[in-house]
């Protein structure tokens, strides 16, 4: 049997990286749990302190077909290189070069949004990190 994923991140400030993998991935807030109305409602139900409540984003693909991505609030800074990254696929279909122009305008999109470009190989990919420092791959 075949299970689905969830990808999650830790990260500083989930509100923020949220906004970024919204823009990168065309993915969505997820909507709460079933019966609740609100994210803040579903929270209330943990023993969380007060000041816990914006410590998570939860994202999903409009479509369902991509991974659904939790971003939580973790008091520790990244410190090394992901052992598990993300791969953008932006590159569609057409000559080598007109896929190559669509991962560089990702990549120039991605960059405007606070990511920064690490390595490129040209023609193939680009490494870049998001806001936070995390690794991902537009291809």
């Amino acid at each position: 049997m075949a299970f689905r994923i969830d990808l999650t991140l830790d990260c500083a400030n989930p509100t923020r990286l949220a906004e970024f993998w919204k823009l990168a991935l065309g993915y969505e807030d997820e909507p709460p749990p079933a019966p609740f109305a609100t994210r803040e409602e579903w929270l209330q139900q943990f023993d969380l302190a007060d000041d816990d409540e914006d410590d998570g984003a939860w994202l999903h693909d409009p479509t369902g077909a991509g991974p659904r991505l939790s971003l939580l609030q973790v008091p520790e800074p990244k410190t090394a290189k992901n052992r598990l990254h993300m791969d953008v696929r932006v590159a569609g279909q057409g000559t080598p070069h007109e896929r190559w122009a669509r991962i560089t305008e990702a990549v120039d999109q991605l960059t405007a949004a606070g990511a920064t470009a690490l390595r490129e190989f040209s023609g193939h990919h680009v490494v870049m990190a998001d806001p936070e420092g995390n690794e991902f791959c537009v291809c």
